[in-house]
């Protein structure tokens, strides 16, 4: 039998317009001693940001693979990867609902046996050299070329590897075992050798957070899940008390601002984002005009972002007009496409679309009628939207403009709370919330529905 041989790949991928021109990069790393064995780019033409990533995750694994062709099935793979959907998806834990995704997935799949490759979400901040080999190669495409692993510089961007490092606590920040993780990384730091904490034996008593690739013969995405709870670890997992914790640094902090009233707000009606995309009422402007003179006396406020629609931007843009800021939109930040619903009260979509109604309110997996987006669709987006956010302003105080949904789901995940809390928070128009994100995957919230400021 051949003696084992472990490496870790490190893969992104990336597009300047999403979909817009696109390119992927991938590094193999020996774990032992942290120093890079192989490196793959490419530039793929016009792509989204998860097409790239995938495609980076298949050249790091087919890279692997060369290195040891006779190893078999004794080689392992250890993957990280800032992508928390290919992380997942590639885990078996979310469903692949997506065309474009599935053909990508089966490749990756296919290039080892699942049980030879392990996944890990990391931090983008540790992932710099796959994210400067895929923005080499976008900028050879750019360029008209190749790109060429001769003209790379992207190793002496990498972060410094060392043999006696553990590995970060896994899972997206504020999710509910970012605990266990830490306390699973402490352990490895107490053993000491960098390749028993990527390729490890579960310690007695210790959950084992290192997740899998499926099993042969269960396509990636295809595992069942539990109604609502793409975003949540095990349950049960053990906290680490905040007594033992490391200096950790300034944490990401995200200032939560609902949009101010619109006509549709005082009358209780489903305003998503697939109806009129109204703008603020009299009322709504006044509201952001008292946040942004809130805000302005803070002067904590260093970055904004905004949902697409139309009531976020107006009330961010009052915000940003008082601090002298640019607005960034995310997409991701949009309210739930309530579909049929759209513009509708509680009571009037009770009698038009009654079971449908009980359905939804029963489950996070239903969408509502003329399909729309069930709270589980919007908590992975909305997931996806806070890992960007908080990977891009580490250390730094974030206003997030958006709506009742996001917001009430950056909550509740940050809190490990189930699916039905959504149902149980009160959330007025113009109204503040604070979600602290720290370093080691641990979230506090600070506040939650102020609406002082309005007074």
């Amino acid at each position: 039998m051949s003696a084992a041989r472990q490496v870790v790949v490190e893969a992104d991928g990336g597009s300047r317009g999403n979909p817009g021109p696109a390119g992927y990069g991938a590094v193999v790393i020996d774990p032992a001693t942290g120093e890079p064995l192989a490196e793959a780019a490419e530039y793929i033409g016009v792509a989204t940001n998860n097409v790239a990533e995938y495609r980076g995750l298949i050249a790091g694994l087919t890279a692997a693979k060369a290195l040891f062709p006779d190893a078999g099935d004794a080689l392992r793979v250890h993957v990280r990867m800032d992508s928390k959907l290919v992380v997942e998806q590639m885990s078996g834990r979310w469903k692949i609902k997506h065309p474009d995704m599935k053909p990508l997935a089966a490749r990756a799949a296919a290039v080892l046996p699942p049980s030879s490759v392990t996944y890990e979400w990391i931090p983008r901040a540790q992932n710099k050299h796959a994210d400067r080999l895929a923005n080499e190669a976008m900028d050879a495409g750019r360029d008209g070329r190749q790109w060429e692993a001769s003209a790379s510089t992207a190793a002496l961007d990498a972060p410094a590897r060392p043999a006696s490092t553990p590995p970060p606590a896994q899972g997206p920040p504020g999710d509910q075992a970012a605990g266990a993780a830490r306390a699973r990384a402490a352990l490895a730091a107490a053993r000491g050798a960098a390749a028993d904490t990527l390729f490890p034996v579960p310690e007695p008593g210790v959950p084992d957070t290192t997740v899998p690739a499926p099993a042969p013969g269960q396509p990636a995405g295809a595992a069942p899940e539990a109604p609502g709870a793409s975003r949540q670890q095990p349950a049960g997992a053990p906290q680490v008390g905040w007594g033992s914790a490391p200096d950790l640094g300034a944490p990401a902090t995200l200032v939560l601002l609902r949009h101010g009233e619109t006509a549709l707000t005082p009358e209780k009606r489903f305003s998503g984002s697939g109806g009129t995309d109204p703008g603020l009422s009299a009322t709504g402007r006044s509201q952001a005009d008292r946040a942004a003179e809130h805000f302005a006396a803070l002067g904590t406020v260093q970055e904004i972002v905004s949902s697409p629609l139309r009531r976020c931007r107006e009330t961010a843009a009052a915000v940003a007009g008082r601090l002298g800021l640019d607005v960034r939109i995310d997409e991701d930040l949009r309210e739930t496409d309530f579909g049929a619903w759209e513009g509708l009260t509680f009571g009037e979509v009770r009698e038009r679309y009654g079971d449908d109604l009980t359905a939804w309110l029963a489950s996070p997996d239903t969408a509502p009628t003329g399909g729309g987006e069930s709270f589980a669709e919007v908590a992975e987006r909305v997931a996806d939207a806070r890992d960007r956010i908080v990977a891009r302003y580490a250390g730094r105080t974030v206003l997030l403009v958006t709506h009742v949904t996001p917001v009430k789901t950056l909550v509740r995940l940050a809190l490990g709370a189930p699916p039905e809390a959504l149902f149980r928070m009160e959330l007025s128009a113009a109204s503040i919330s604070t979600v602290a994100y720290y370093g080691d995957g641990n979230a506090s919230v600070r506040l939650l529905n102020d609406t002082s400021h309005l007074r």
